[in-house]
């Protein structure tokens, strides 16, 4: 039976999402807040800016009213930037939501007022949001490929092993392939802390760093971020799986990586102002890196590269000099 889906948010990830649920038989509703943007995607069908050339079929209802959008619905996808998801999730409170409703973010970042990962600011301000039926799909999933049909697995935290379960079923098909996994906190903090990473990944690309630079950037990266993720109380074996590892190299090598190409423009000389008047997408990264910052001093957790990137963001260090520093710290055992 097809399942009634409503999509907030009509970016490039969101239109990839909606696309791809319609594609698996359902009944989609996008819903975008921006006046323009809603005119643009219902006058041309597609988001000719973010997701230029991939066509929303006609099925897809679009609206500009929140309410309407999710009407019915009995699953709720939070497609819109991690900054926004508060609000977001304060107007769907008082939106009439269906009585058995499933929310399912799928931003990657920490509200950076709160510190809280996303599906705790969706239960925190949704009364019918809790553990049980709050779900974070993450993973390799760059909207411009999977909305060509390109193969990848994802994979999707939900407390509620059976709810899991049943949405890994909603999302897949021939060439998008869903895992689930029980350790929500895990699938979020790596999803989140990884575009720091891959902010770091692109001042070195910037820098001139060759392969065995990013090979060691990788596996320190991936060791930081875990660290602080285990902290929160998740497992440590998630890091080594999609929303850790997978996400992490994907997000620091691919050109449609927004936080990767953000970073090389600082690493070839840009001004953290003019590395984002040029961006035209949110860089997750930035608000990850601030949140990081905060977090590893409450739980008393070593990040050097976070440390690093932080300096060169909000205190205008020189990359190379970051650079440095990272390489000369005192020797010591790896693990």
């Amino acid at each position: 039976m097809p399942i009634n889906i409503a999509v907030l948010g009509g970016g490039s990830w969101g239109v990839a999402v909606a696309n791809l649920l319609n594609m698996n038989g359902n009944n989609i509703s996008i819903w975008e807040f921006n006046p323009e943007d809603y005119e643009n995607l219902v006058e041309n069908r597609q988001n000719s800016v973010k997701l230029p050339g991939i066509i929303i079929p006609e099925r897809i209802k679009i609206y500009n009213d929140l309410v309407e959008a999710v009407e019915g619905r009995s699953i709720v996808c939070l497609a819109v930037p991690s900054h926004t998801v508060a609000a977001v999730s304060k107007q769907l409170d008082a939106a009439g939501l269906a009585k058995d409703v499933t929310f399912v973010n799928l931003a990657k970042g920490i509200d950076t007022g709160t510190l809280q990962r996303m599906s705790e600011v969706i239960s925190d301000n949704i009364r019918q949001a809790d553990n049980s039926n709050v779900a974070t799909l993450s993973g390799p999933s760059h909207a411009e490929e999977v909305a060509q049909g390109m193969p990848t697995s994802v994979v999707i935290g939900c407390r509620n092993e059976e709810r899991g379960g049943y949405l890994r079923g909603i999302f897949s098909n021939h060439f998008f392939r869903a895992y689930s996994s029980p350790d929500i906190i895990g699938v979020e903090t790596g999803g989140a802390f990884k575009n720091i990473i891959a902010i770091a990944s692109g001042i070195l690309d910037g820098l001139g760093g060759g392969d065995n630079s990013r090979g060691a950037l990788f596996t320190r990266g991936l060791a930081e971020i875990s660290r602080l993720g285990v902290a929160m109380g998740a497992k440590p074996l998630t890091f080594a799986g999609l929303s850790g590892l997978g996400d992490l190299v994907t997000t620091c090598i691919s050109r449609h990586s927004r936080n990767r190409s953000f970073g090389e423009k600082i690493g070839k000389g840009l001004s953290f102002e003019g590395a984002m008047g040029e961006m035209t997408m949110v860089v997750e990264g930035v608000k990850a890196t601030r949140a990081a910052y905060k977090l590893m001093s409450e739980y008393r957790i070593e990040m050097p590269i976070t440390v690093q990137i932080y300096e060169i963001l909000f205190n205008s260090k020189d990359p190379q000099s970051a650079l440095l520093d990272l390489m000369t710290r005192d020797l010591k055992s790896e693990f």
